[in-house]
């Protein structure tokens, strides 16, 4: 089925929403959008981008009218110093539209990834701007939600929700994990300001990497250590092999190795 802006609005009202046949990345429609001062809310879906891309300009390739790819233009009114726990808060609506909608069982890899198993089945980019009518944050996402083959360089670290339903792959009505995603992304955001610490506990109790030692590049450095927890920022909290701590605001290429 394909996806239908008019059945996503009426869904997640709060949301304006738009669906293109193609494009080549609806995160430069939202920049676009939003540079010429569209406000608060607008959804731009695409069927299949040309251009995609994830973190550090990395390549997001999904077939076309299979999965979920869109863009979202948020101008928080929270302060900008606080726009950074936008990428937490949306991990956890799309964690939990996933799970309100599907039984599977997702989790917050982080800084922006939620997996199911041990595999990556979504992605987030939150990217702030500034234009005339003020500073705003395009946040894009990619849900693998339909297909089935994955080209052979991540065939073994990505999945889709369709593969990972129980009894074997179906078609899952994208329109409806869409309203799903953006009513909790809705519910989310309105926790970015006195409400953050609750979401945190929630992310802590739903993410993938505590507990594991993993390999990860941050400031341009391999970065080595056991993950203890996330602090009240999100940040990672990491222990190393010489004794020390460290936190982590962000991170690149972050691995699992034991």
């Amino acid at each position: 089925m394909k996806l239908d802006a008019a059945q996503i609005a009426d869904g997640a009202p709060t949301w304006r929403v738009r669906v293109l046949e193609e494009t080549g990345s609806t995160n430069d429609i939202a920049r676009d959008l939003g540079l010429a001062g569209e406000g608060h809310g607008a959804v731009v879906f695409a069927e299949h981008q040309t251009s995609g891309r994830g973190r550090r300009q990395n390549r997001w390739l999904a077939p076309k009218g299979r999965d979920l790819m869109f863009s979202v233009l948020l101008r928080p009114a929270a302060p900008v110093a606080l726009w950074p726990r936008v990428t937490t808060l949306a991990a956890l609506a799309i964690f939990k539209g996933i799970e309100r909608e599907l039984p599977v069982t997702p989790a917050i890899k982080w800084p922006n990834d939620v997996y199911v198993g041990d595999r990556k089945v979504a992605g987030l980019l939150a990217e702030s701007l500034s234009g005339a009518a003020g500073s705003f944050i395009v946040l894009g996402i990619g849900i693998n939600v339909n297909t089935t083959e994955f080209p052979e360089d991540i065939r073994a670290t990505a999945t889709s929700l369709a593969l990972e339903l129980r009894g074997g792959p179906v078609s899952i009505d994208r329109n409806a994990l869409a309203v799903a995603v953006l009513r909790s992304l809705e519910a989310e955001l309105d926790r970015i300001d006195t409400g953050f610490h609750l979401a945190m506990e929630e992310v802590r109790r739903r993410s993938w990497l505590i507990g594991k030692t993993i390999r990860a590049t941050a400031e341009g450095g391999e970065v080595f250590g056991r993950v203890m927890d996330l602090d009240h920022e999100g940040h990672l909290l990491i222990s190393l092999p010489d004794g020390s701590s460290r936190a982590l605001s962000s991170a690149d290429d972050v691995r699992w190795v034991l």
